[in-house]
């Protein structure tokens, strides 16, 4: 698992210039690889300095790095699917076909739950048809732990990914018209073929990403000129259930691209995760502020720098 996470981490720092390039979704601000990259990097350091072999407190921990450090959209739904991914993983200490199927599941689970308005087409999507490919090799090896089951299912849950990739040209309109997949779609593929590269002693597919549409575009950034606009807001915060569900329903109001999840228990209930993009900050941290005290408070423009210009501090 941390072999994973540093997979992973290598693996997005070098395809990130390429996801910023075809990130047009849910807004046209070139950033998807960055987050990924920047939210991944946490995870994996936290993974590096945990002493323990239980695969769940491992990435669980991870999980609660990558929350707290995590940056825009996808990177908020990475941290959602690592410490969901975790929790079927507790008191194990080898990964095997039926595990892993069933972490992804609850992946699943709670990655689409996690956001108020859950759109087919992009990470979650991707997350789903790998689910599914587990799910099926799991169904075929019921009961069988060897590494050749886990093999088949993690074999199988990158290909399922990669066709739920190539469909989300056609599922998302912005998509369609400029001719590219997802690019947290591509940065999630990119997740999953580390976790089968660092389980299985293999090396990384660069071929996966061979004719996926807009990733070997020789001019990049087709977000230039795009109508990003408002910003994303980001924080933690300890709240009840009941306050945190009031929050959500708030922000649903003010904004879009609500992600709410929490991160660990606490005395008041839990800590909370909180992301929304809006036109303008100030209602959106008065209703924090006015649920409880946040922390790690980020605002950040969505509309992205020209290339070449120097990007100011958020």
């Amino acid at each position: 698992m941390k072999r994973w996470l540093s997979k992973a981490e290598e693996s997005l720092g070098n395809h990130s210039d390429r996801l910023n390039a075809i990130n047009i979704f849910p807004v046209a601000d070139g950033d998807t690889g960055t987050n990924l990259y920047q939210t991944v990097r946490s995870a994996a350091h936290a993974a590096h300095e945990a002493e323990t072999s239980d695969l769940g407190e491992l990435l669980a921990i991870a999980g609660r790095a990558a929350m707290e450090d995590a940056r825009g959209n996808s990177g908020t739904l990475f941290a959602v699917f690592l410490a969901a991914f975790a929790e079927p993983l507790h008191g194990a200490t080898r990964l095997t076909c039926t595990l892993l199927a069933s972490a992804l599941h609850r992946a699943q689970i709670r990655s689409w739950s996690a956001l108020s308005d859950p759109v087919p087409g992009t990470m979650l999507s991707v997350l789903e048809s790998s689910a599914r490919g587990a799910a099926e090799a799991a169904s075929g090896h019921a009961g069988d732990d060897s590494n050749h089951a886990l093999a088949l299912a993690l074999r199988g849950c990158v290909q399922h990914a990669l066709l739920a990739v190539v469909r989300t040209e056609s599922q998302l309109g912005p998509l369609t018209r400029a001719e590219v997949v997802d690019a947290g779609g591509v940065g999630f593929l990119l997740v999953l073929d580390a976790l089968r590269a660092a389980a299985l002693g293999e090396e990384l597919q660069d071929e996966l990403l061979d004719g996926l549409h807009g990733y070997d575009i020789q001019a990049p950034h087709i977000h230039d000129g795009g109508d990003a606009e408002g910003v994303e807001v980001m924080c933690t915060i300890n709240l009840s259930p009941l306050d945190a569900a009031t929050l959500r329903l708030h922000l649903d109001e003010l904004g879009d691209s609500v992600i709410m999840s929490a991160v660990t228990a606490v005395e008041e209930g839990y800590r909370w995760r909180v992301h929304v993009h809006v036109p303008d900050p100030g209602p959106a941290l008065a209703l924090i502020h006015a649920a409880g005290t946040p922390v790690n408070i980020s605002v950040t423009q969505l509309a992205a720098p020209a290339v070449g210009a120097e990007a100011g501090d958020s």
